[in-house]
């Protein structure tokens, strides 16, 4: 059974950073590109971003470059989202997933296994 699990979230004042978590099992990890995705109160899921199943190429969202960083540990089977200069609009559930392939994929609809996310909330 495939599970993505997230960690991480919580309540931070504007400026402040967290990291993100997602640990994967059932799957073999370092055949699988990740993504994160995220989705404030009302609004569409938006993609933040995805990196490769080798590491080496990233992808992110403009609301969030510079500023964010995807990376892998596929020795622990997780995904990290590592996240400075939060604002209060990046106030939103953050879920990870996860596509076998080779490529970075930033479509909702390409990726296979979702983690049910964790609740980010940046104040002013």
């Amino acid at each position: 059974q495939v599970q993505l699990v997230e960690s991480g979230g919580g309540l931070v004042q504007a400026g402040g950073s967290l990291r993100l978590s997602c640990a994967v099992s059932g799957l073999t990890f370092r055949h699988y590109a990740m993504g994160w995705f995220r989705q404030a109160p009302g609004k569409e899921r938006e993609f933040v971003a995805a990196i490769s199943w080798s590491g080496g190429t990233t992808n992110y969202a403009v609301s969030v470059k510079g500023r964010s960083t995807i990376f892998r540990d596929d020795a622990k089977n997780t995904v990290y989202l590592q996240m400075n200069n939060l604002k209060p609009e990046d106030t939103a559930v953050y879920s990870c997933a996860a596509v076998e392939g080779s490529y970075v994929y930033t479509r909702q609809y390409d990726y296979d296994y979702w983690g049910k996310g964790t609740q980010v909330t940046v104040s002013s």
